[in-house]
């Protein structure tokens, strides 16, 4: 059996060897780790900038666990400068060299002071062991790590959108000034000085405090695991947008404004001859119709007049913002005032248009009759009398005439069936339909 120590089986040379080669590669990476972490452009910045928040709090933390990493690091490399230079003593170390390297590279040799122990501060002094003292390093640097990559990934990410979007906010201000869209005149004035009081607070907050505009990623453990917050920036993107559609708009109405004026007079003109058509219309119907109910029609609205006067007000004094909306509500209204027209005078034509279908199936039954040579016949001379009087007097009842005009055809069509055709007297539509027609 081996011998041993208080820190178990004494290390054979072999062991210490293999030993000293690990701890010997993860000093050489612990050590590149904290120089890339000393060099790294977030710490420089983190250094060298006002914080204040979240930022101010977690930088102030990390400081101080990357000044414990070094201190670590140091008492690190202390026992193993130690550990190699008992084993560089001799070839082949004897019994005390290696009882005195298991106690370095298995016991616990590193005694941490009171000052260099946070997590310790009750205790004037700490020993651990090699082991110990990396997993505490690896610790400390990824938590310092992460806060410096969150940082970084902030002020790389959202600075730079800002003032890209406060240089269009610009450029979209000029734009909305020379078009007459103003704070106070027109909401999307509005919305550009608020966009710009929060673009402005926007940069400042994420410049002093770049943390609080980090979101970590769920389940993530790795530094620097997460995305900057844009919530804020992306908001003000679309305000942004929308702002410049509606100066387009409003840029669009100032190029043919002149136009869709004329395009309103005269729309809102056909609207008012519709009507006066139909007003005249219902006094030939009363006139000629009996029994009939006419729609009453109403005049125009007056108030559509009133509106493109003041349209034709804002085009001259150049008040785009203003025209641009009231146009656009004018021409829904002008479109619906033309059909409201239209309608009108369908209804209040209604009763001369079934007079007239009447008169044309009339006309038509006694052109059949007289192909089938019974235009003489005496009960169907004396309806189609009665029906043409009824149809051809005013005023005219349309249900009374409509009966006279079935029975007569219901007269004629039973005729039709027993009466030959007289030759040479087809060519209608009747004619070409054979013997069963």
């Amino acid at each position: 059996m081996a011998d041993t120590d208080p820190t178990g089986p004494v290390m054979d040379r072999d062991e210490v060897d293999r030993a000293l080669a690990r701890l010997g590669a993860e000093h050489e990476a612990i050590e590149t780790s904290l120089l890339a972490l000393q060099d790294h452009a977030g710490r420089r910045l983190l250094e060298g900038a006002h914080l204040t928040g979240v930022t101010e709090e977690r930088w102030t933390a990390t400081e101080a666990s990357i000044t414990l990493l070094w201190t670590y690091f140091d008492a690190y490399a202390d026992a193993l400068r130690r550990a190699r230079d008992i084993r560089s003593r001799r070839r082949w170390s004897s019994r005390e060299d290696l009882v005195e390297l298991t106690e370095l590279l298995r016991g616990e040799p590193v005694t941490l002071a009171a000052n260099a122990q946070a997590p310790h501060a009750g205790r004037l002094s700490e020993r651990c062991s090699l082991v110990t003292l990396v997993d505490r390093m690896n610790e400390l640097y990824a938590t310092s790590l992460d806060v410096i990559v969150a940082a970084d990934a902030v002020w790389s990410a959202l600075p730079a959108r800002i003032d890209l979007l406060a240089a269009e906010l610009q450029r979209t201000g000029r734009l909305a000034h020379s078009a007459g869209v103003r704070p106070g005149e027109h909401p999307a004035g509005d919305d550009l000085e608020r966009i710009t009081r929060t673009l402005t607070r926007l940069r400042e907050q994420v410049v002093s405090d770049p943390l609080a505009y980090w979101r970590k990623a769920e389940g993530s453990s790795a530094p620097g695991g997460g995305r900057p917050d844009t919530t804020v920036y992306d908001r003000e993107a679309r305000a942004l947008e929308d702002v410049r559609r509606e100066i387009d708009a409003v840029l669009t109405v100032r190029q043919d404004a002149e136009k869709r004026i004329l395009r309103l007079r005269d729309v809102l003109s056909r609207a008012d001859r519709t009507l006066a058509e139909a007003r005249t219309a219902r006094g030939e119907v009363l006139a000629k119709i009996a029994s009939t109910e006419v729609p009453v029609v109403s005049g125009p609205p007056t108030v559509l007049q009133e509106q493109l006067s003041t349209a034709a007000e804002y085009r001259r004094h150049a008040q785009w913002h203003r025209l641009s909306p009231l146009l656009e509500s004018l021409e829904r209204k002008a479109e619906d005032e033309l059909l409201r027209a239209r309608e009108s005078l369908t209804a209040v034509t209604a009763p001369l248009a079934v007079r007239a279908e009447l008169r044309g199936r009339l006309d038509a039954y006694k052109a059949k009759v007289a192909r089938y040579g019974l235009a003489e016949d005496p009960e169907l001379v004396e309806r189609y009398e009665k029906a043409r009087r009824m149809l051809w007097s005013a005023p005219c009842d349309l249900r009374a005439a409509d009966r006279a005009v079935l029975r007569y055809q219901q007269a004629a069509s039973e005729l039709f069936g027993s009466a030959p055709r007289v030759p040479g007297q087809g060519g209608g539509p009747d004619d070409q339909r054979g013997p069963g027609a």
